[in-house]
Parts: C-alpha cells; structure tokens; sequence
C-alpha cells in the first residue's frame, strides 16, 4: 500500500554517538559522519528528519544581542514539550538552523536534545541577510580566509569552550546581486568546506541570488552537492530550481505549513518529473522562541511534515520509498560530512 507509512521508518533510532577522535577520522573517510551537539552519528543512523529548524531566535542585531537578553531556564521550559511531541511524532534529528549573533546557544541545544531524544544539528557561519544587521563589525575588515580560519576552528576545536562541534556552514544573503560582504561570506564558506568538508545551507533572497552563489562556489571547485539553496520555495521561477538542481545542488522547501500544502506537492511533482527528487529537501522553519517577546512568543511546533503532510503525498503519486527519501535519506546525504 502507498497510502500508508510504517512507523518504523519514524521510530527506529540506533544508538550510534560519538566514541573517539580516531573513529570520526576513519568514519570521515569512509562513509562519512553527522556531527550532532551530542557528538557524531553514521548517516544511517539519523532517522526521520528535519532539515530546516529554529529553536531560540534573538533579532536584536549583533551590536546588541547578548545571552543575558533571556532566561535559558525558562526558555529549556518552554521549548521541551515541543520537542518532545515531535519525538512522538516520529522525528529523530533536527538541523537548528540559527547562527551566531541571531541567538544560537549551542549548550541549550545539547540540553534539549538529550531530554527529548532528538538528535540536534547546529552551525558554524555568518549570516549576512537582512542587510548585515546580524553580521559583527570584524567582517567588515577580516577577509574571506580570516572569516573561514574562525568558522573551521569551531569544527576542529568546538564551539567556544563547549567542546560541541557545528554539523554544517549557515550563511544569509538577500535578493540577488550579492553585496561585497554577502559574496565574501560566500566564498568564507567554500574556504571553509575546503577544510572542513561540512555542507553549506545559504538562506537566500531569490532564484538570482542562488545562480550567484553557485558560480562563486563552482570557481572554488567547490562541488555543489554540498551546497544546499535555503529558502527555495521563494523563487517563484521554477526554471530556476531545475537550473541549479542540474548543477548538483540541493533544493530545500523550507517554509512548509497547512496553507502551503498544495503549492509544495506541486513544486516536488515537477521535481520529481524532472528527475530531482533526490536532491530535494523539505521542513518548517518553525520553532522560533523569540527573546525580546514576552514568554519567547507565539512557538511554532513542527509536526506538520511528519504527522500529516506525508499522509498527503500518497494521493499524488508519491510512494513510500519516495517519501522515505524526502524525510530520511536525502538529509542524511546532504548533512554528511566527508573527510
């Protein structure tokens, strides 16, 4: 039967963590790692998946955001349940896609994931979007190098004095063209797969901006199947998606809620004809604890893909492998790290 999923494919979790510095080199190389904020799993491991996720957000701006702006306590509070429930919903792994100077609080995250028994993601990189409010004054001066000997110091060395490493490069540009310190940032994240190897997620303005970022990332020889366009879903020029795809990179459909549902079968029917589906990704973008508003504001929770919009996909033809691919073995692939 297509219309159904077994919970298995939801449920099941291996134990796989991170045991020694010599089986992550040895992994890297072979099959490859997802490095978690509890330390490192083998992709097959990683179980039903969420690509695109927020916990704990701050938009005061990196002149002024500080962890002092909240209360973590209350905050671990509030943000549990929701985790917990997506657990019960059959997620077993989220990417937290909020960087530095926008909230990211790695040690929370740690918190969090080992109460909930969902495994964490969290980022190295800059974001540069919303015209540099949330970039520090030293990008300004350091170069494109400078930027990527900061970004793989947290993967060799941990993030501050957390010990926990970053799972991938999360970077931020608006609408095409890019700005100087948007292209810098670009090129800051191919230096940085270049040492690393650590996927690269670009929240991205436009279908523009995207073609940009990927000829700055082909001039690196960085392959583009370890760049992941964010946001794709607001490129409304589908051409565009099926151009970049070609070329190797990731689609991510990140904004996915009830009254969107149509719009995104529709997208992944025409990537799936156009033979894409294998480099499709799909989540929320939901959670968001927002400091600054009262009791962190109204918080998303992040059931919808999981607890009903793969119950959709079998009346459009999508099968059970299909839908597997869409919410397990595609986001293992894309946040696999190679050494």
């Amino acid at each position: 039967m297509v219309h159904t999923i077994s919970r298995r494919h939801f449920l099941s979790m291996a134990p796989a963590m991170l045991c020694s510095a010599a089986w992550l080199k040895a992994a890297a190389k072979q099959e490859g790692v997802i490095m978690t904020v509890t330390g490192a799993v083998k992709p097959a491991d990683l179980g039903p998946v969420l690509p695109h996720e927020h916990v704990l957000v701050d938009f005061i701006g990196a002149a002024r955001i500080s962890a002092k702006r909240y209360n973590e306590a209350e905050a671990y509070k509030t943000i549990l349940p929701y985790l917990n429930s997506l657990r019960q919903t059959g997620c077993r792994c989220m990417m937290e896609c909020t960087p530095d100077f926008l909230g990211r609080n790695v040690r929370l995250l740690q918190k969090l994931s080992l109460a909930s028994g969902v495994k964490i993601i969290t980022n190295t990189g800059l974001y540069g979007a919303g015209a540099h409010k949330y970039l520090p004054a030293y990008v300004q001066r350091e170069t494109a190098a400078q930027l990527a000997a900061r970004w793989t110091g947290e993967w060799k060395n941990g993030i501050g004095n957390t010990g926990i490493k970053p799972g991938f490069i999360k970077s931020g540009v608006d609408k095409g063209p890019l700005s100087p310190l948007q292209r810098k940032l670009v090129e800051a994240a191919g230096l940085t797969w270049k040492q690393s190897g650590l996927p690269i997620g670009i929240h991205t303005g436009d279908g523009a901006a995207a073609l940009e970022e990927t000829e700055i990332l082909k001039r690196m020889e960085v392959p583009l199947q370890s760049y992941i366009w964010i946001h794709a879903q607001n490129e409304t020029n589908l051409e565009i998606h099926e151009k970049i795809a070609a070329a190797g990179a990731w689609i991510s459909l990140d904004g996915l809620n009830k009254d969107v549902a149509e719009d995104y079968i529709a997208r992944l029917r025409r990537l799936k004809a156009a033979g894409f589906l294998d480099q499709v990704l799909i989540s929320h973008d939901a959670g968001w604890y927002n400091v600054g508003q009262k009791g962190g504001g109204t918080f998303r929770d992040y059931n919808y893909l999981l607890g009903t919009f793969v119950h959709l996909l079998p009346r459009y033809g999508f099968t059970a492998m299909e839908i597997r691919k869409l919410t397990q073995e595609n986001p293992a692939r894309a946040f696999t790290i190679r050494g």
